[in-house]
């Protein structure tokens, strides 16, 4: 062996090991990272855009989720009703019993969530995420998630789309969804100016304008992702919001996609009875066709809302919570539980965004894989 082939092997063999070093280091992404959870609640006004929903200026309700101080650690969580502005108004149990047959007071008591209301904000500088709900959903629908990324170092903003959502409340008055194709055309317009709009207050409060978050968020990594019409969402973001440098859509995604270039992670139900065959298809066809680092994580039996914290709210809600029916042949089917599909879609969302905002190359063995065989089909190609 000549002397500048043994030298080639030896700095393999060194980058190899630091390689393995450096994931062994990285946290577990299926599981919660080393910091405690905050989660706020802020308003934000947008006074240049009129609400169609109120007929005042913009107004997004947002829920903010951070990594903490570690005097959090052991303080009790977050309630449901908490995130729902601290139920200012007693026509919000009236409406959770109405469109789902939920007792709020019980739901109070065996709501799920790690995450302590208005805790200190940790020092350091984290990225920013944007997570942007579903048609008719609610800006907390995906908190298992929220939660997760800012433990492992991430703040994420989940705003209500007023207008759009199951019900939200500007000024302690409740403002439910608007109905109709020219409500949905308008939410579409909304969404990703709501999410620029709530980038620059972000930008605005990491520079000053609020001291819990000032210089405590990485302005130069922002990432979206969203549920349904929120996945929809994280597409038209991109395409609007150079800022945004990785997208991570949930059962959506929007018929025309320019930036094709940047990191996609695109989670899919098999199952999916809301979006049908068709629908699903070109979900399909947006993964194939993009340019970038592109991943595609589909459960077999997950169907819709298989992605959300539906079953919080309601056990047997159907597509993708409890039972329903398989969409290709209607034989009766048992969705995949959370238990399943929580940590896969919490451990590959860390990942990807590990690798691709942090810079973590860590987590490239995480990504290389398929973590559940017997229910997903995935597909990565860094």
């Amino acid at each position: 062996m000549t002397k500048d082939l043994l030298l080639f092997c030896v700095v393999c063999l060194c980058l190899s090991a630091f390689a393995s070093a450096e994931a062994s280091a990285l946290p577990d992404p299926e599981k919660p990272g080393p910091y405690p959870v905050g989660v706020t609640t802020m308003t934000f006004t947008d006074a240049s855009r009129q609400d169609p929903a109120t007929g005042g200026p913009r107004t997004l309700p947002t829920d903010i989720w951070y990594p903490a101080t570690d005097e959090t650690r052991g303080l009790p969580p977050n309630k449901l009703s908490d995130f729902l502005l601290r139920n200012q108004s007693p026509e919000l149990a009236l409406l959770l019993y109405a469109g789902f047959g939920v007792d709020l007071a019980e739901a109070d008591r065996t709501f799920q969530n790690f995450a302590v209301r208005d805790a200190r904000i940790r020092d350091g500088q984290f990225p920013l995420i944007l997570f942007s709900h579903g048609n008719g959903g609610l800006r907390m629908q995906n908190a298992f998630w929220c939660e997760h990324l800012a433990s492992h170092g991430y703040v994420v903003m989940a705003p209500d789309h007023t207008g759009n959502c199951a019900v939200t409340f500007v000024a302690g008055v409740p403002v439910p969804m608007q109905q109709g194709a020219e409500a949905r055309d308008r939410s579409a317009a909304d969404r990703p100016k709501d999410l620029s709009f709530l980038i620059d207050q972000m930008t605005g409060m990491a520079k000053g304008n609020d001291s819990r978050f000032h210089g405590r968020v990485d302005l130069d990594r922002i990432a979206a992702a969203g549920h349904s019409f929120g996945g929809f969402t994280s597409f038209w973001v991109s395409d609007a919001e150079p800022r945004v440098k990785a997208i991570l859509p949930m059962a959506g995604a929007a018929p025309e996609w320019k930036r094709t270039d940047i990191p996609l992670m695109l989670f899919i139900a098999a199952e999916d009875d809301t979006l049908g065959l068709d629908r699903m298809g070109h979900l399909r066809n947006v993964w194939a066709k993009a340019a970038g680092p592109r991943y595609r994580v589909e459960f077999r039996n997950a169907g819709h809302f298989s992605f959300t914290e539906m079953y919080q709210l309601k056990p047997d809600f159907g597509d993708g919570v409890g039972t329903g029916k398989r969409i290709t042949n209607g034989e009766p089917l048992t969705y995949v539980t959370r238990e399943v599909v929580f940590p896969l879609v919490n451990g590959y969302s860390t990942a990807f965004l590990g690798k691709h905002l942090k810079g973590q190359e860590g987590y490239a063995a995480y990504l290389a894989e398929n973590h559940n065989p017997a229910e997903l089909d995935y597909e990565p190609v860094p």
